[in-house]
């Protein structure tokens, strides 16, 4: 029996793509396509909406009670309701939306201990690798290595830096034990500003439609260690979200990882 799937921010750019793959691996039973009350879009097919076929369900601003596994790619302010519903109709919860503060981290930590969660800043599988990565790379070049992070995104999105650039660096520091978050260093400007010995740069660039370039280096007096992740699409997002979801059903309470889902951890 296919996964009943909620897919929750239905009418933004990750969540058509969410649903036109969905629909297409044939692999879930799409029930509700969500976007908030006040969407132009609202009654429209969300086919039409994701430009694909038409698919027979309406975009609406009603969360369904009988789903297994909701996907939500929405804005912050929007990411307590979505806890909500899943945890008021004990539904599964894998989550992408990014720029979250510390109290709706805290009620997502909380909704864990009673239903499953995946959260990731990133659902690309070859992100995923590179958090690891990136920590044992800082690990093995040692101290005398600088570390700077470039990230690079379109020019509609909202945080800086992203939350990939900052799950990056939260991976080096687990590894290396560097000073979170006040080893963080956002930019640099002025005519004094001297690079810090064991500090992690972070350098948020916005223009066009990018859709996601990170790159790590790892630099010291006489070489430069590049490592990069090129998103060509937002499909490589959406088919991990979606294969966070059929990970997920199933499984019991707790706070899961993109790591978790891939055997990575």
């Amino acid at each position: 029996m296919k996964p009943k799937l909620t897919v929750i921010g239905a009418a933004g750019r990750m969540g058509r793509r969410i649903l036109c793959l969905a629909t297409e691996s044939g692999d879930f039973d799409v029930i509700a396509a969500v976007e908030r009350q006040d969407h132009p879009d609202i009654g429209k097919d969300a086919g039409v909406v994701a430009a694909t076929d038409h698919v027979d369900i309406k975009l609406t601003n009603v969360y369904p009670t009988s789903a297994d596994v909701a996907i939500d790619f929405s804005e912050p302010a929007a990411a307590v309701g979505t806890i909500d519903y899943c945890l008021d109709n004990d539904i599964a919860l894998v989550s992408g939306t990014t720029g979250l503060n510390g109290n709706q981290h805290k009620k997502m930590e909380s909704a864990s201990r009673k239903i499953p969660i995946v959260y990731a800043t990133n659902m690309s599988v070859g992100m995923n690798v590179l958090f690891k990565l990136v920590g044992q790379l800082a690990l093995l070049l040692g101290d005398e290595y600088d570390i700077e992070i470039i990230e690079q995104h379109h020019r509609f999105k909202k945080d800086a830096p992203s939350g990939t650039a900052l799950t990056l660096a939260e991976s080096i520091h687990s590894a290396t034990g560097r000073d979170w978050p006040g080893g963080l260093t956002h930019g640099r400007s002025g005519l004094d500003t001297p690079r810090k010995k064991g500090t992690i740069g972070i350098h948020a660039i916005r223009a066009g439609d990018i859709t996601g370039i990170h790159s790590v280096m790892f630099g010291t007096l006489g070489e430069t260690l590049t490592i990069s992740h090129t998103a060509q699409s937002r499909d490589t997002f959406a088919r991990g979200a979606l294969r966070a979801a059929k990970w997920l059903v199933g499984k019991g309470p707790g706070l899961y990882s993109m790591a978790d889902v891939l055997g990575i951890s």
